[in-house]
């Protein structure tokens, strides 16, 4: 090969390597950088922004502060994700709607159903609550025959339910397929204001989810479960718009939230009492609420503040007990406001156990010490309701109770497996193996029921100042 060749060929192959890196540069453009996931902006921002129903089956401020099921299931999230919760708070599922179309909203939270016209329209997370919805009418009119059975009898009545909600649509669709609906559609009234509603006979009729009837059944003794308008619906909450991951550690960390127990312990505190609701007793606990409690209501707060113990509810443990009545007695000779025994007066030093305020300062006394005998891996709210099953069957049985629940599998420790537990006491197989033997187990169950029964309504009815609201059933 020539020189001359040679020389060609060098220049070529340059050429080309120079051509090649001309283009590759000329293609070459630097990544963008990945946009950080909605998840991740909320961990690195500290706060979690959500929208809630102003509800007492979702977030009210009570007098410990902000409660409410989905209040205290979004709280744990947002402490699993070690953020704050930032609350916009919304008074009807309609504006909640409205709300959640804020593109700052990471979550929505209003019961809302998980129907199969909104999956279409809205990114759902995961479910974490089964409801039917439910026709309630005026317990009224059950005598005047006019008490709806079926979909046929609602003709004639007057039937009212929130605008945009799973309720309209569902009468919609009833209207569509040719029944004689008499419905109003409002976005005026939430939907607990249309049970008040009921309760005062404005109108005959509304629909709601099971859950929301189940909570304000207490505070509206007047409504009534008429029948089922719908099959079995999941409630979820509403997610931001391309929250992939968002909805995946939501996913993980809610069955974990199962798997622990703690979903368990959130329904039985906002829905245990369901189980025990007496029409006529709530009935006269509100006629006793207006008649009899103000004249010992300062008692209580006075007992309340000097053992830190809730004076609602030392006055719901006083209405279990007494019907607030001074001079109550029972044939085992148990007497007064808190119906104090005689050998547990004498130990507390309460000479005069049909004296009021002495009787209630003795039960606050007694009840203070039964908590001081619950056992420290007790804690929270499950402290209380173990000290009040202790003030009716006695701390031996409950640390019989926790032991048989450890031979179980439950958690000795939280009141919803307790329980579970406390019932079995009456039986023979069980009792036997155990130090302090028989008891009627289920009556401390009912009586802790009760008694928060009646807490949630005193916390209802009056207000942070201890003065009472105006307004009720």
């Amino acid at each position: 090969m020539t020189k001359a060749v040679q020389f060609a060929i060098l220049i070529l192959f340059s050429l080309s390597f120079f051509l090649f890196g001309w283009l590759s540069h000329m293609a070459y453009e630097p990544s963008k950088p990945l946009k950080p996931t909605l998840l991740s902006q909320i961990k690195a921002s500290g706060t979690i922004n959500v929208v809630l129903l102003n509800s007492p089956s979702t977030y009210y401020i009570g007098p410990d502060g902000p409660q409410g099921f989905e209040y205290d299931l979004l709280h744990s999230y947002a402490q699993h994700l070690d953020v704050d919760l930032n609350i916009t708070m919304a008074n009807t599922v309609k504006e909640a709607i409205e709300l959640s179309k804020n593109p700052n909203i990471h979550i929505t939270s209003a019961s809302l159903a998980k129907t199969q016209e909104r999956v279409g329209k809205f990114n759902f997370g995961p479910s974490y609550f089964e409801v039917q919805e439910q026709v309630i009418c005026h317990r009224g009119m059950i005598g005047s025959g006019k008490f709806p059975k079926d979909v046929d009898s609602l003709a004639g009545l007057h039937l009212m339910v929130g605008e945009d909600t799973s309720y309209s649509d569902t009468i919609k669709t009833f209207q569509a397929d040719g029944y004689d609906i008499n419905a109003t559609f409002t976005s005026e009234y939430s939907t607990e204001e249309l049970l008040e509603k009921v309760a005062n006979h404005e109108i005959d009729c509304t629909i709601a989810d099971s859950n929301i009837y189940s909570l304000n059944l207490r505070y509206f003794t007047e409504i009534l479960f008429a029948f089922t308008i719908s099959g079995r619906e999941q409630l979820a909450w509403v997610l931001a718009p391309d929250s992939k991951e968002l909805e995946s550690d939501m996913y993980a960390w809610l069955n974990n939230f199962y798997q622990t127990g703690a979903m368990a312990q959130l329904k039985d505190h906002y829905y245990s009492y369901v189980m025990h609701f007496d029409y006529y007793n709530t009935k006269m606990f509100y006629k006793r609420l207006q008649s009899r409690l103000p004249k010992y209501k300062e008692m209580f707060i006075d007992a309340g503040e000097r053992y830190d113990i809730p004076w609602k509810l030392l006055a719901a443990v006083s209405y279990q007990e007494s019907y607030w009545n001074p001079k109550a007695k029972s044939f085992t000779g148990v007497r007064g406001m808190m119906m104090l025994t005689l050998s547990t007066a004498k130990i507390l030093g309460i000479k005069n156990r049909l004296d009021p305020k002495q009787s209630i300062i003795g039960g606050t006394r007694h009840l203070n010490q039964m908590m001081k005998f619950v056992p420290e891996e007790v804690v929270g709210e499950n402290r209380l309701k173990f000290a009040l099953a202790a003030y009716n069957v006695g701390m031996g049985h409950i640390h019989d109770a926790r032991e048989l629940a450890v031979r179980l599998g439950l958690d000795e420790n939280v009141w919803s497996d307790l329980k579970k537990v406390l019932p079995l006491l009456a039986q023979k197989r069980y009792y036997q193996t155990l130090k302090h033997g028989y008891a009627r187990g289920s009556e401390p169950v009912k009586y802790v029921e009760s008694i928060y029964n009646y807490k949630v309504i005193l916390d209802n009815y009056f207000d942070e100042n201890n003065n009472p609201k105006s307004g009720g059933d």
